[in-house]
C-alpha cells in the first residue's frame, strides 16, 4: 500500500484530514505513530473543526517542517528552503482543488452548523472529497521530497 492509500485508510478509520496525512511521513522521519497522531489532532477540519486551511495541507506542511525545517543549530538555509517548499506546496495543491481553505474546498459549507454538516453527510463530501484532499496532499509531498 502506498503513501496516498494508507493515508487515506487513516481517515477512513475515524483520524481526521492532518492527521492521516501527518502520519505516513511523521513515522518515516522517526515519530512514533502515537506521537504523530497526537500532534497533528489539533489541525484537523481547518484547525480544530474551524475550516481554515485545510488538515490535509497543515498535515503535508508539518511533513515538510520535520524533514526539512530549521532546528537550534541549522542553518538560515534550512527555513528558507521549507519556505519555499510550502509556496510551492500551495500551488500546486491549489491548482488541483482551486483552494486550501476548508470551507472553500467543502462547497461553503460549515461543518459546525447542524444543517450543513447534514448536507455535507448527505453529499458525502468527507468521503468523496476529503478522501481526494488527503492522498493529493500526499502525493504532492511525495514529489516535493522527492527533489
Amino acid at each position: 500500500m502506498g503513501k496516498p492509500e494508507k493515508a487515506v485508510d487513516y481517515f477512513r478509520n475515524k483520524f481526521n484530514c492532518s492527521q492521516s496525512v501527518f502520519t505516513v511521513f511523521g513515522t518515516e522521519q522517526g515519530m512514533s505513530e502515537d506521537d504523530s497522531l497526537k500532534v497533528s489532532c489539533a489541525f484537523g477540519g481547518g484547525m480544530g473543526r474551524q475550516q481554515h486551511t485545510c488538515g490535509a495541507v497543515t498535515g503535508a506542511l508539518m511533513a515538510l517542517g520535520l524533514k526539512y525545517g530549521k532546528a537550534l543549530n541549522d542553518p538560515e538555509e534550512k527555513k528558507q528552503q521549507t519556505y519555499a517548499l510550502t509556496r510551492e506546496f500551495f500551488q500546486k495543491f491549489t491548482e488541483l482543488n482551486g483552494s486550501v481553505n476548508c470551507k472553500v474546498l467543502l462547497d461553503g459549507l460549515d461543518m459546525n452548523d447542524p444543517d450543513d454538516h447534514k448536507t455535507i453527510m448527505d453529499r458525502k463530501l468527507f468521503d468523496i472529497k476529503c478522501e481526494k484532499y488527503v492522498a493529493d496532499a500526499v502525493t504532492i509531498t511525495e514529489k516535493l521530497m522527492e527533489k
